[in-house]
């Protein structure tokens, strides 16, 4: 028996929606400024249908298109999330193998890549991405030319690098996820640790994406009040060796979830979703993402490398850095992070 999707291939009249509705009469056309919104997902795999189910509950897009390689699952999975139409706002979904599909997208987020497996680091996964980002940047750039690229596929800050390359983008249009669910890891394990809400917690990781990412001490604070002025000398050292457990402990996180479920979906899910809405809403708020980082914070000018900082996000993408003030240490991690990318792009062939 063939497979149907619409009641019109199961011989359903097509114009029986001039017998449910009468039209309203000397009804003027919609504005010509009518704007609707189209997000791309490229991946159908765990991360990008966990972006995709996010964006759709919270309501962030008009239009909701997936591509991946594989036409069955990527099928399935439209027709699953179609099914749910009933209980989500009207969204348009659409999917197909063929790049055509995410024509005139307003973000488009890449998660397509090999999965990261136990006991294997970010950027070990470099080789095994980089040509899948040759046949799927090009085709991006060129149906949706004034789209925004949000990189979500590790080892994320090469990718990044990989993606701006690849499109010809301007550098404020091309984004890694970064440090934004990092940071969200470790605001948590604070709150925890601090017993309060963790929305009330002020601090973020920088840097790499990873290993050598670099979490901000001198920054942090919980309702405006800095957690570290507030401590004595004596507390201090105490404090700071719980610190430094709670920043290995959001490095390894994800290593832990891997371990446990064998990937990671739900948390960059929230976060990507966070992500888009910040950037299709112009809110101009602040989140640490892989952005291109030369310039900043000590980073030489002649290092392109794309590594998390706070930055304003909005409709054009990275609006600017914020200037948090730095310790020399914290300084001086983050160029090493810097120097660590910086290495690794130098063997790609771009």
């Amino acid at each position: 028996m063939k497979k149907v999707s619409s009641l019109s291939e199961l011989g359903f009249a097509d114009d029986i929606h001039r017998t449910l509705f009468r039209p309203i009469q000397q009804a003027a056309p919609p504005s010509p400024t009518q704007r609707r919104t189209k997000i791309s997902v490229i991946g159908a795999g765990n991360v990008g249908m966990a972006i995709a189910q996010t964006i759709l509950t919270q309501d962030l897009t008009d239009e909701l298109a997936l591509v991946d390689a594989k036409p069955d699952k990527l099928q399935g999975e439209m027709l699953d999330l179609q099914h749910a139409a009933a209980f989500l706002p009207r969204t348009r979904i659409l999917a197909s193998p063929d790049y055509a599909v995410t024509v005139n997208s307003d973000i488009c987020i890449i998660t397509a890549g090999a999965r990261q497996i136990p006991g294997e680091t970010r950027l070990n996964l470099l080789q095994r991405n980089l040509a899948l980002f040759k046949e799927i940047v090009p085709p991006l750039a060129r149906y949706s030319p004034g789209t925004l690229l949000l990189v979500v596929s590790n080892p994320v800050d090469v990718l990044t690098y990989i993606a701006w390359k690849l499109s010809g983008f301007p550098p404020n249009r091309v984004i890694g996820s970064g440090t934004n669910l990092d940071s969200s890891r470790f605001r948590f394990l604070l709150a925890d640790h601090l017993e309060v809400n963790a929305q009330d917690v002020q601090a973020y990781m920088v840097g790499e994406h990873g290993d050598s990412s670099v979490a901000l001490w001198s920054s942090m604070s919980v309702g405006g009040v800095s957690i570290l002025s507030q401590l004595t000398n004596d507390k201090a050292v105490v404090e700071q060796g719980v610190l430094e457990k709670i920043r290995k402990a959001v490095v390894e996180s994800a290593y832990e979830v891997i371990r446990l479920k064998g990937y990671t979906s739900w948390a960059i899910g929230y976060s990507a979703a966070n992500l888009a809405r910040s950037l299709l809403r112009d809110q101009h708020r602040i989140h640490p993402v892989s952005l291109l980082a030369k310039g900043f914070y000590g980073i030489p000018d002649d290092r392109e490398v794309f590594l998390s900082l706070p930055a304003q996000l909005g409709r054009s993408g990275v609006l600017s850095v914020a200037n948090i003030h730095l310790t020399d240490e914290e300084a001086a991690r983050l160029r090493r992070s810097a120097n660590t990318l910086w290495e690794l792009q130098q063997k790609l062939d771009l």
